[in-house]
């Protein structure tokens, strides 16, 4: 069965129907595209359109094909070109020629849009719970560890001293911006396209802001052409994917070289890891690297989507039916990523003690030197420069910072006090005050707020 084919003497190529048809990857929106039906066909007879009788025959056979979705035990012609043909084939099986007055004042341009937006509504809101559950893990790690210090790196090398809480917290607000922009792109998904039909919307007297409202969407689209042309929301949710992606990334690739034996920062737990097929010792940081490698996909997921619609014409395209699989994949791996990575970080064990002996590097404290020197009245960039002379003193010999003796300090600048002596990697950490800084008392303040957003932000059930 076809939706159309009325003005055609030979049905499609049979070598092209694999090409041409979507029934393989859209079913899975046949959940969406029932509900979507049932909402059309109480407003045709609302209004109207169908009889009273005729509405409710064929929303009594759409709940039956829901409750056979709902039941995993679908009955749809495998050879469906698509998952609206499906569901309408479905429909005739069950209650006969009726079922053909469904596609009254719709088509399937406006039908897929409406499909495609009401499964993103659901797919954002699990995501963003997959979020604050992170979030959540971030924030447990953190308030266990806002006295441990750490090297802070630039470069990868080792820079300041910081603490883990403030280096977690990062990435708590990283993820609180992903989860603002899904919500965002959510609003904008928040759109019915019903009622626009192929274009051009149609001359029945149909109601879409009743079927907005029955189906939970924000409002009816303005404009049919735009309503049937728009994936706007779907670009959206593709670069806020990729953006969580991006942060996920950064997050695994810490934890990664954290994890080897140069660093020792981290030791992850044996069911997030993964053992070697001939080396009999090796503990592989495997999750965390499959999921740095899967953002690229994503990435991937966006660039082909837009590449696609830059080249497309008012209205409809077939080119449309490329965003599906972009889609989809795109929120498969958000659904495995980010709670590999929750698993990651809340069954973490982190080693405070080698952190803060790798804390403790022979000139992790020059920058607080010449910041001493700044306050005794030298300009910086003197401070910067006598300072630098020191650390290549102390390389050519051999020691750090705190090594040099005072007499040796005032060969550098004779106004350091007799009591003066480099800081330690907690005192440098310590000293980091300003808002927003790594000194434990900002970072308990910084902990407070993260964790009273993260209170506030509760994830929203799906519809």
């Amino acid at each position: 069965m076809r939706l159309w084919g009325g003005r055609f003497k030979d049905a499609p190529a049979a070598d092209l129907r694999a090409y041409l048809d979507s029934f393989a990857f859209d079913v899975r929106l046949a959940r969406h595209d029932v509900v979507g039906s049932i909402a059309h066909a109480r407003m045709l007879a609302q209004q109207g359109i169908l009889t009273t009788e005729e509405g409710r025959a064929i929303e009594d056979g759409l709940r039956r094909i829901l409750a056979e979705l709902d039941a995993g035990k679908p009955s749809f012609p495998a050879d469906s070109e698509d998952v609206h043909t499906a569901v309408e084939a479905r429909l005739k099986e069950l209650i006969g020629d009726v079922a053909g007055k469904l596609h009254t004042a719709r088509s399937r341009n406006d039908q897929v849009a409406t499909d495609l937006r009401l499964w993103l509504k659901d797919e954002i809101r699990v995501h963003d719970a997959g979020l604050h559950n992170l979030q959540g893990a971030l924030l447990h790690q953190a308030a266990a560890h806002v006295e441990t210090v750490l090297p802070g790196y630039t470069h990868l090398q080792r820079a300041q001293p910081v603490v883990l809480a403030h280096h977690l917290l990062a990435y708590f607000w990283m993820l609180h911006r992903d989860r603002d922009r899904l919500r965002d792109c959510l609003r904008r998904t928040d759109v019915s396209p019903l009622g626009a039909c192929a274009l051009a919307g149609t001359g029945f007297p149909i109601n879409p802001q009743a079927v907005a409202e029955e189906l939970g969407f924000a409002s009816a689209a303005p404009n049919s052409m735009d309503a049937v042309a728009d994936r706007d929301f779907a670009v959206e949710f593709l670069a806020a994917a990729s953006l969580v992606m991006v942060h996920l990334s950064r997050l695994a690739e810490e934890i990664i070289l954290w994890n080897s034996s140069e660093f020792g920062f981290v030791e992850l737990d044996d069911a997030y890891t993964t053992g070697s097929s001939i080396m009999p010792q090796k503990k592989n940081p495997d999750v965390a690297e499959l999921t740095r490698g899967k953002a690229g996909r994503v990435f991937g997921h966006l660039m082909a989507l837009l590449t696609t619609l830059k080249g497309t014409p008012l209205t409809y395209n077939k080119d449309l039916q490329e965003d599906k699989e972009a889609l989809f994949d795109a929120s498969d791996t958000l659904r495995g990523a980010v709670p590999a990575m929750e698993g990651i970080i809340r069954t973490a064990r982190f080693q405070a003690a080698l952190m803060t002996r790798a804390a403790e590097d022979p000139f992790v404290a020059a920058t607080d030197v010449a910041d001493f020197l700044a306050r005794q009245g030298v300009p910086f960039r003197q401070a910067h420069a006598l300072v630098g002379a020191m650390v290549r003193a102390c390389v050519e010999s051999g020691r750090a910072l705190r090594d040099l003796s005072l007499e040796e300090l005032r060969s550098f600048w004779p106004g350091f006090p007799p009591d003066y002596r480099v800081p330690t990697a907690q005192e440098c950490a310590a000293a980091r005050t300003s808002h927003g800084g790594t000194a434990p008392s900002r970072v308990r303040e910084q902990l407070e707020l993260a964790r009273s957003l993260w209170q506030q932000l509760t994830p929203q059930a799906s519809e």
